[in-house]
């Protein structure tokens, strides 16, 4: 296949490319600053229409949507909630447009979202059923969705509900690696808030999956079967790393460290991934214990 990738030098769009292009799909990243001398790179301004780069797109079979500033790189102030509402919105517009303008659309169209969706959910059992949320970032989940979802008249489109992805190194196992090792980690606050999680073998699956089962359409969260309470999270690391895991950041002081932000780590969403199993995705880590073991051998 011939796959378009947007938000390819991010956490995720890295790791997705190398397993494309280990499989011998050919993979073209779509990039505001291409590098000189590469041949699979476009360049792209990624402001809500479709630009002289959408010539590259022609003959493609896939799109896959990652673009978007990290949710957690930094305090969120009112122009820090304008950049990411922007850098979701935007790319995903461009894209919806440059494919109207295509001589044959993409047979799929695999556009990111977040389990943030859902809002803070408490110990309730959360699906793609469940109503989206009314926080920040619910609603702008809501918004990136209703952007992909304008390309489902002519191309199958699919959006990954994404919950935190574990890898051996970045993403939410980076930040939390560094207490642990040195015996000073723990919960967020009392820690009974639900944690949803996705080892990244089985979220980069998914894509695939995606990509390939036309049975697929429509919202899916991108988590594993088995959500874990904070403090249960924080235990089991504790268990793997065999270091204590008893310090818990007091939710006052999270607030105070991070502002808003605090409310994402303090609430949670028992999410499971109702859709992919009903339709036969099987997850090869399934329980945190041995996703865990895996990254940190």
């Amino acid at each position: 296949m011939r796959i378009v990738l947007a938000g390819g030098s991010g956490f995720l769009g890295s790791a997705l490319e190398a397993v494309l292009t280990q499989q011998g799909h050919s993979v073209a990243l779509l990039t505001r600053s291409p590098k000189p001398g590469t041949t699979n790179q476009i360049a792209w301004t990624p402001d809500g229409s479709a630009g002289s780069w959408v010539k590259h797109l022609t003959g493609t079979d896939a799109i896959v949507n990652l673009a978007g500033e990290g949710i957690a790189d930094r305090r969120w102030t009112n122009e820090r909630k304008r950049t990411l509402r922007n850098s979701r919105l935007l790319p995903t517009r461009s894209l919806v447009a440059a494919m109207r303008q295509l001589p044959s659309a993409p047979t799929v169209f695999v556009s990111q979202s977040g389990i943030n969706f859902y809002g803070p959910r408490g110990n309730d059992l959360t699906t793609e059923s469940t109503a989206a949320g009314s926080d920040f970032l619910a609603g702008l989940c809501v918004e990136w969705e209703q952007e992909a979802e304008q390309a489902s008249s002519f191309t199958r489109v699919v959006t990954l509900r994404t919950s935190p992805v574990l890898s051996h190194s970045g993403g939410v196992m980076g930040k939390m690696l560094l207490p642990f090792r040195f015996g000073v980690g723990g919960p967020f606050g009392d820690g009974a808030q639900y944690m949803p999680w996705i080892h990244m073998k089985d979220w980069l699956d998914l894509v695939l999956w995606f990509l390939t089962n036309d049975r697929t359409r429509g919202a899916f969260n991108a988590t594993a079967p088995e959500p874990v309470t904070n403090r249960e999270f924080a235990r089991t690391l504790g268990r793997v790393l065999r270091r204590p895991a008893f310090v818990p950041v007091p939710a006052f002081a999270l607030r105070l460290m991070v502002g808003e932000l605090a409310e994402i780590l303090l609430t949670g969403q028992r999410a499971v991934p109702a859709r992919a199993e009903e339709i036969g995705f099987r997850f090869k880590f399934p329980q945190l214990e041995s996703a865990l073991r895996d990254l940190l051998a």
